[in-house]
């Protein structure tokens, strides 16, 4: 296990004369042994977004991979630790987030035996450097006309941090048009800090303080103040994951849980078959092996008990909509603005 970023010694600096014979001979490593690293924006304890990667990339390892990780990667090293990585022979480098995709378009050339892989990313180059997410407009849409149906003041709310990031625009946008066309008004706000829980819920308690209700968001550490918010004053409230569900056990709806290891395994095993991504890749609904996330309450339930059969029913409905392909939905920017 690699947990700090290696540096290439002065001998091996020397045979690096030739970016081709370098890549040359990464790419035939790694077919010799099955490595996958990721590299993380922050620190791989920090028990949220980077604690993620971590755990994407440990996944990997009942697929057959050795795996490694670097921490604290800055943005003027990103291409750098990307080159590292390939050098060493790793046949998947991921990065967690879609900033390192700039680094990866600029290195996978000379690695055309490399699968590059941007954590929820929206964008990919041919024919090795790939983004994956989940589908965050389809379950947006579900949680907004959760949201409108279980409103008494048909007022509810969102709290999202990174505007203008497509995963966010595609789910808080949906979240807007759903719960409007279900008969809410919507307002969403914006916080500067994924991480900041006191923001998060400050935030909240200014929703709450003019009418809504129930309340979303897309938050990392910081989703925890948005639940603690809803508790204090009584409202609905969606999570993403069971340690929100025990905040609030009455109140939170559901959570948007996402099945990182599902996701990124499906495509391991394929490069290991020998296949390579050069696009976009989206779980949802529609996409069949894997969902890429779903709305769960608890391990084996999908909504909480103030979520009524029949309201459970019709978000399921919605699912089904969208696996068919009879629903579709394509969030914009306004959509997703700031405000109501």
């Amino acid at each position: 296990m690699i947990s700090r970023r290696r540096r290439l010694s002065a001998a091996t600096a020397i045979l690096m004369f030739s970016a081709g014979f370098a890549g040359a001979l990464g790419a035939a490593s790694a077919h010799a042994e099955d490595k996958a690293a990721i590299l993380l924006p922050g620190s791989a304890n920090d028990q949220s977004w980077n604690a993620l990667g971590y755990s994407i990339v440990k996944s990997l390892e009942p697929h057959g991979f050795k795996t490694a990780y670097t921490e604290n990667v800055a943005d003027a090293d990103e291409a750098e630790a990307v080159r590292d990585y390939a050098n060493q022979g790793y046949n998947i480098v991921l990065g967690h987030s879609g900033r390192f995709v700039s680094a990866m378009q600029q290195v996978a050339p000379d690695f055309p035996k490399t699968q590059f892989i941007a954590v929820s990313g929206n964008e990919g180059a041919e024919p090795n450097v790939m983004s994956i997410d989940y589908n965050n407009a389809q379950f947006g849409c579900q949680l907004g006309l959760l949201a409108a149906k279980m409103s008494k003041t048909h007022k509810v709310g969102g709290i999202y941090g990174l505007q203008g990031v497509p995963n966010i625009t595609a789910q808080a946008g949906a979240f807007r048009l759903c719960a409007t066309k279900a008969g809410a008004e919507v307002t969403i706000l914006y916080i500067k800090d994924m991480e900041d829980a006191a923001q998060a819920k400050e935030a909240a308690f200014s929703l709450i303080g003019n009418g809504a209700d129930v309340l979303t968001g897309k938050l990392n550490a910081a989703e925890a103040g948005l639940v603690q918010a809803a508790k204090e004053k009584k409202v609905y409230v969606t999570g993403r994951g069971f340690d929100q569900t025990a905040i609030a056990p009455e109140l939170v709806l559901t959570n948007i849980v996402e099945d990182w290891p599902s996701m990124i395994g499906s495509t391991a095993d394929q490069v290991k078959a020998g296949k390579l991504f050069g696009s976009f890749v989206q779980y949802g609904y529609d996409s069949g092996k894997t969902t890429g996330a779903s709305l769960k309450y608890s391990a084996d339930k999908a909504f909480g008990p103030a979520v009524s059969e029949a309201v459970a029913k019709d978000v399921d409905a919605m699912a089904a909509d969208f696996a068919s392909g009879k629903l579709k939905v394509a969030p914009t920017d306004k959509d997703a603005r700031s405000g109501s």
